[in-house]
């Protein structure tokens, strides 16, 4: 086998993107008596993976047959729990509505202070207006 391959391999097995056709040339080579040194390290890793495939469990499982339930029952009380939580939720407690009415008075409330801070600018450019024609006018000295 190319090292540079089992390199590349090794490097793909931990990132979890080999296939099962790559992990067994994986454990192929690791089961070999001659390892590239800096590879020695992954040996025990691979060779226990190998002999872990091996083990079965010797337990008997046995599985009751019992009574079958229908189920559809409980999709449709799902569903129905669903829809009132939804329909309870979208409409608005007391609390809300006053909160709701406490952000619409604010929003009037800034709404007026900002034509009047308009206004007020409007004054400003009329002096600023009667300023320019007064430096006409008159020296700068006199002042």
């Amino acid at each position: 086998m190319e090292l540079a391959r089992i390199e590349k391999l090794v490097e793909k097995y931990f990132e979890g993107t080999t296939t099962t056709a790559e992990e067994k040339e994986l454990r192929a080579y690791f089961s070999q008596d001659e390892v590239a040194p800096h590879l020695v390290a992954y040996r025990p890793m691979f060779r226990y993976f190998s002999e872990a495939r091996k083990e079965k469990s010797e337990k008997e499982f046995r599985i009751k047959p019992g009574k079958r339930r229908n189920y559809a029952w409980l999709s449709v009380a799902a569903t129905v729990a669903i829809a009132v939580g939804i329909w309870f939720s979208s409409r608005p407690s007391a609390e809300e509505k006053e909160a709701l009415l406490a952000y619409q008075e604010t929003v009037e409330a800034l709404y007026m202070i900002g034509e009047n801070l308009n206004k007020g600018t409007d004054k400003i450019e009329y002096l600023n207006e009667f300023e320019e024609t007064k430096n006409k006018i008159l020296p700068v000295e006199n002042r």
